[in-house]
């Protein structure tokens, strides 16, 4: 009787198939057999598409004649040591002569079907396939869907997809980053990456930053009073300059001898509420999680990366088997979902923060779908949601548990009613002077009782300036008022705010468009930057590049990504609509509704005018170096060199003068080194650096002579002084400053080396 050969993503995806089928199973190396059953898995990425130099060895050299680079067909290798073994494993099990049928049993989704194809095709496998498609790691998923599987060709336009997304990011990335590093290597240290995802996403950013560069803030001031109606009825409210008084605009007051004048005429004197207005309000309880709304939630609550939160994510649905499939793009559930959503409540309402949230779910004959059930709306994946396996929370790590605290409480929350408030406008006048005031008081919990909240405290992004909503006493229209305290403050208009990863998401989502509206960002979805399962990759990667830099939860561009991108020049790489329309041309292919072939060919035409455009546009740029002035030491001119500022040069030894760029995986600027140089330390705080458990941190730095007579850069703080780790470090992590002094040796090594 011929086995069945099950091939999973990941070891632990195997083992938990095992724990269903017919056993018992034995353990191999990289596999498990059982009476019916061989089961192995592919960890990950086993197989990609071969370097440039796999096809002919004169693309080792990057040469703009060569260009574009477009192999006829697509070759492909085994990424790394480790991946050869496994895929050894795969391969024998496949040439087995006892194997009848192979099962398809990576992820759900286009990026699974991707790592089966390549690994099929690479092992020279002619059994037929079939698909297991899983949404759930449930015991019970598992059965069912074993018991649903699917013939291979029906994943064909999957596959497709699947694979034209892979080549052309490596025909458009390839090219178009060798033909920059080729353009640009006098000017930029290292290869110059380039992508279809990654560029428009860089774009975003740096404009963003820009911006915030070109800004240039203007002072205004404001004026807030106290007031007190009889009884001891306490508010407070904030002038507003009235219209076509040409001395500010709303709450900002355009001068100060205007702000002292309005306090003048209203400190002491009495005032009357001249305007009164209570409005109700409901507010829609959010839509079901997929993996972007997920981690942008995560980001905002916690600080979570992206990645970090879909590491999370990811463990409970592979270990945990307590949350579904987490890489989905979808916010709405099947049809064929409905008999499950009691049954999952009642697992999650086992403990007892979830349970009175639960009880109310439970309590329902009628459920509330409309908000939830949407068949239209989900194509692979369903909504993030927990499943009905008991759910071991006080198992989890503290990274887990908070995830599926947010999924859990979403879940709940999503049928309960709206939240209702009551808001009050308030105007109160006061020598010709008005003061407007904002109250707001929660009437019906609804859906934010499954949160424990209250009320929505917190102002709202651009709401600064108009005060915060309080919780008002009872008042009425008309009667009098004291002015117990008047105070004017000046400020300074603020920069637009760098984007956050949540904020990132949430624009690489919608094309970069500035959409806050929930349903209107699910119709933008077709057109967003990426997926929500390589969004976070993607952030990552233009960390590793140098051409972004976290400085707490904000992201922020380098000298080298907004160079970048200012060489582009609007090139339809910076377009997020341009990435947009791809991801949408493979979702149609998926659908049968595109072909694969047009649309390669359109990626080769693409691939054929960038790298035309990139020749012509950046063939005569140059970037000077940075002449950071006279060194401190010898007085030669310090300059700028492809690791760091120093006053040596081939024709010029110099004193030995040198300040390293890189320090605890940061690239200081050349601002930094000026002021380094001029002053001795930075004054303020820099940014951007990281521990060994890649937290980032912040410090001041300061030129130190070490006592061989050598300058290096340290940390200028108490605690680098003390020998202990950066505060913001992760727990257990190596102190910075050992990293920092590694990794400068290291440099120095080398140099002295070459």
């Amino acid at each position: 009787m011929p086995k069945t050969l099950v091939i999973a993503e990941k070891p632990s995806v195997g083992r938990d198939l095992s724990r269903v089928l017919a056993g018992p199973f034995r353990r191999g190396e990289g596999f498990l057999e059982g009476p019916d059953h061989i089961l192995t898995w592919a960890v990950g990425h086993l197989v990609q598409l071969a370097e440039p130099d796999e096809y002919d060895d004169k693309f080792k050299r990057w040469r703009m004649a060569d260009l574009p680079i477009v192999p006829e067909k697509f070759r492909l290798v085994v990424r790394d040591e480790r991946s050869k073994r496994q895929m050894n494993v795969v391969k024998r099990q496949l040439g087995r002569d006892d194997i009848g049928v192979v099962v398809n049993a990576c992820d759900a989704g286009r990026e699974g079907e991707l790592i089966f194809a390549y690994l099929y095709e690479k092992a020279g496998s002619r059994l037929p396939v079939q698909r297991l498609w899983l949404s759930s790691m449930t015991q019970t998923a598992i059965r069912n869907a074993f018991g649903q599987l699917r013939d291979g060709a029906e994943m064909k336009s999957l596959e497709d997809a699947a694979r034209s997304r892979s080549e052309a990011d490596w025909i458009v990335g390839m090219n178009s980053t060798r033909a920059a590093t080729i353009r640009l290597r006098s000017s930029f240290d290292g290869a110059v990456s380039l992508g279809r995802v990654q560029t428009p996403t860089l774009a975003i950013l740096a404009r963003r930053e820009e911006e915030i560069r070109a800004f240039r803030p203007e002072p205004y001031w404001t004026v807030d009073a106290t007031f007190a109606a009889s009884g001891e009825r306490v508010y407070d409210g904030r002038f507003h300059v009235t219209a076509g008084s040409g001395d500010g605009r709303g709450p900002r007051i355009g001068s100060a001898e205007f702000a002292a004048a309005v306090v003048e005429a209203c400190r002491g004197t009495d005032g009357v509420i001249t305007k009164l207005e209570k409005r109700k309000r409901r507010e829609r309880v959010p839509l079901l999680y997929d993996l972007t709304s997920l981690q942008r939630d995560a980001n905002s609550r916690f600080g979570f990366s992206a990645r970090r939160t879909l590491a999370a994510a990811q463990r409970l649905y592979e270990e945990h088997k307590a949350l579904t499939y987490p890489r989905t793009a979808s916010r709405y559930l099947p049809t064929d979902m409905i008999p499950e959503i009691k049954p999952i409540a009642e697992i999650v309402g086992g403990r007892s923060e979830y349970a009175a949230g639960a009880r109310y779910v439970l309590g329902l004959d009628v459920l509330p779908l409309a908000r939830v059930v949407n068949d239209a709306r989900v194509t692979d994946h369903h909504a993030i949601i927990p499943t009905r396996a008991p759910h071991p929370v006080d198992r989890m790590g503290d990274d887990d548990r908070r995830i599926y605290d947010l999924v859990a409480k979403r879940f709940l929350a999503v049928f309960h009613p709206d939240a209702e408030f009551e808001n009050t406008s308030v105007e109160t006048e006061v020598a010709g002077h008005a003061f407007r005031t904002r109250g707001k008081v929660m009437l019906v919990p609804g859906w934010r009782g499954v949160y424990g909240e209250s009320a929505d405290a917190e102002p709202r992004e651009g709401e600064e300036d108009e005060g915060r909503e309080q919780q008002l006493p009872k008042l009425e229209q008309g009667e009098d008022v004291q002015t117990r305290e008047i105070r004017s403050e000046q400020k300074e208009t603020r920069p637009p705010r760098r984007y956050s990863e949540g904020s990132l998401l949430a624009a690489m989502e919608t094309a970069g468009k500035l959409v806050d509206e929930e349903e209107l960002r699910e119709a933008m979805k077709d057109s967003g930057i990426g997926t929500p399962a390589t969004r976070a990759a993607i952030i990552e990667r233009l960390l590793a590049v140098g051409y972004i830099e976290r400085d707490g939860r904000a992201l922020v561009v380098t000298e080298k990504g907004l160079n970048v991108i200012r060489l582009l020049d609007g090139h339809p790489l910076t377009s997020p609509s341009l990435t947009g329309d791809w991801e949408h041309r493979l979702g149609k292919i998926e659908l049968n509704e595109d072909s694969r072939r047009a649309f390669m060919a359109d990626i080769v035409k693409f691939a054929e005018s960038t790298v035309a455009e990139l020749d012509a546009k950046l063939r005569d740029v140059r970037i000077p170096r940075a002449n950071l002035g006279p060194c401190p030491v010898c007085g030669h001119d310090i300059m700028e060199n492809r690791k760091g500022f120093s006053c040596w040069s081939r024709d010029d030894p110099g004193c030995g003068f040198v300040i390293w760029k890189s320090k605890a995986g940061k690239t200081l600027s050349g601002a930094i080194a000026r002021e380094l140089i001029r002053t001795g330390r930075t004054e303020k705080p820099v940014t951007g650096f990281r521990s060994r458990a890649g937290r980032s941190f912040r410090s001041r730095l300061a030129l130190q002579q070490t006592p061989e007579g050598r300058w290096r850069v340290e940390f200028d703080e108490p605690w680098a002084r003390e020998g202990a780790r950066p505060p913001e470090a992760e727990a257990g992590a190596e102190a910075a400053t050992a990293e920092a002094g590694g990794r400068t040796t290291a440099v120095a090594r080398e140099v002295a080396a070459a």
